[in-house]
């Protein structure tokens, strides 16, 4: 497989198969990532980083995995330091920022921002996140958490639960999941639950998840996904204050749990773990954190073309 000069805007651009491969590549590239092994693979090269939203995880990790290969960072974290703030148009920035690199890192708050600045670069366009629209690396870790963790993804019975309106990364995950043929839940209070839209990508890939508002049962569930109730998000202030903190996983909940279920969170959380939780072996939200480097490393490797 060839990913050079690719963009990676969507999980829903790349196969099954492909997806396996950049899995396959992060597991070589985990005992770099931890220290263990030193690498220059990407001596030479030099990374742009724009992050016009906050980040801890995505940019930290992302500057990570470039260092950790040899590579260099250019960018910034507030585009208040920029010319964004003079009336420069993304296009523009993109277009100044690929004379100065070879691959460019992305967030930014509105949706489909990835897709159009990938249509302006001449270099690679990894998206960081763009709005409440896709992640793509963030579901690429977590598929490579679910396979480390648990042995593999294929049949996984995978309980998302929470805001699965707003969070992106169950968005990109739910169909990913799907290309694996996982079985599905999604828990969610019914103004939070999954859109319709990605209810429907699952069918026709042939899986079809069930739609739920309570968590009380999970003696059966491999994978507890919790994800944030995301404020930035709602338009309403009003519509937040009514669905926040509507679940919240605790010892009481993970009594009836197997012994191999992980809980599991793309972070930051606020209530919705308690952290009596952290000590317990089903906790594996940081090491799923962690897990973003060896990924990320992987995909910059492929994307500037040094390993297929």
């Amino acid at each position: 497989m060839n990913f050079k000069g690719r963009d990676i805007v969507s999980i829903r651009d790349f196969t099954k198969e492909e997806i396996i491969h950049i899995l396959n590549v992060a597991e070589k590239m985990f005992p770099i990532a931890k220290g263990e092994e030193k690498s220059e693979l990407l001596h030479g090269y030099i990374m742009a980083s724009l992050f016009f939203e906050p980040s801890t995880r995505t940019r930290l990790s992302f500057e990570a995995a470039m260092k950790r290969l040899g590579g260099s960072v250019i960018g910034f974290a507030q585009p208040g330091t920029t010319s964004v703030m003079k009336g420069e148009t993304l296009a523009d920035t993109i277009r100044t920022a690929e004379s100065y690199c070879d691959v460019i890192v992305m967030r930014h708050p509105m949706e489909g921002s990835a897709r159009m600045a990938a249509e302006f670069a001449s270099v690679p366009i990894i998206n960081g996140g763009d709005g409440a629209g896709h992640h793509p690396t963030q579901c690429l870790l977590d598929l490579f958490t679910i396979r480390k963790e648990i042995g593999s993804i294929e049949g996984k019975k995978i309980a998302l639960v929470g805001d699965l309106k707003y969070g992106r990364t169950v968005h990109s995950l739910a169909y990913a999941l799907a290309l694996f043929k996982a079985e599905m839940i999604f828990i969610a209070p019914e103004q939070l639950q999954m859109p319709k839209e990605v209810v429907d990508e699952c069918m026709k890939l042939g899986v079809e998840p069930e739609i739920a508002n309570d968590i009380t049962n999970i003696e059966d569930i491999d994978v507890l996904y919790v994800t944030r109730i995301q404020k930035e998000r709602f338009p309403d202030p009003e519509e937040y204050n009514k669905v926040a903190g509507s679940y919240r996983i605790d010892m009481n909940l993970l009594k009836n749990a197997k012994d191999e279920l992980i809980v599991m969170h793309p972070l930051p959380r606020v209530d919705e773990i308690s952290p009596e939780v952290d000590k317990t072996k089903h906790a594996a939200y940081f090491r799923q954190t962690f897990n973003g480097v060896p990924v990320r490393m992987a995909l910059l490797a492929l994307v500037l073309g040094v390993v297929k």
